[in-house]
């Protein structure tokens, strides 16, 4: 029988600070260092779309993060994109912490099962208000809410129309802004 060794997240700073994983494609989930897929045209394309989207619809009511990490209990993921609270000076000294996290976004298309399964395990367990995946193989949108007990209460899929986010009920994600493709 194996036994892994879980890198904590302070161990895991530890070994960027060194260099070793410099460049290296790679997030810490649940205490193990997971390499990352690459992106491909639609991914790419999709996630950047989407947070210029967001930045216009939250200039200055929230910040929008693009595959930067966020620090969790014992994981250390890069969410294509994360909504966080202002401002953004108290990210100087720390990546985002969950309470600072209004809702996760990602962009799904050759990680799907990860994104619907072991991330969403991971966001719930840390308390993320609200989580969606833009599912780009069957155009849809996937969304998480009301986290309890290590998973999502409220699960629902949305291929038009309009969403609004928990944290700000007054604005109007349009659907056909997220499905690019």
């Amino acid at each position: 029988m194996k036994t892994l060794y879980k890198w904590t997240v302070e161990d895991y700073h530890s070994l960027i600070e060194t260099g070793i994983i410099e460049g290296k494609p790679v997030e810490l989930l649940e205490g193990e260092i997971i390499t990352m897929s690459p992106e491909g045209i639609p991914h790419s394309y999709t996630n950047d779309s989407v947070a210029e989207y967001l930045r216009n619809k939250f200039q200055g009511i929230a910040k929008i993060k693009e595959s930067h990490p966020i620090t969790l209990d014992n994981s250390e993921p890069e969410p294509d994109i994360a909504v966080v609270r202002l401002p953004e000076t108290i990210y100087r000294d720390h990546h985002p912490y969950a309470q600072d996290i209004y809702w996760l976004i990602e962009v799904a298309n050759n990680t799907l099962a990860k994104d619907l399964k072991e991330k969403s395990i991971i966001y719930a367990c840390n308390g993320i208000m609200e989580y969606w995946v833009i599912d780009l193989p069957n155009k849809k949108v996937w969304i998480f809410t009301n986290p309890q007990n290590g998973k999502y209460l409220d699960q629902k899929t949305i291929i038009t129309g309009i969403i609004k986010p928990v944290s700000f009920p007054n604005i109007d994600i349009e659907v056909d802004k997220l499905l690019l493709f």
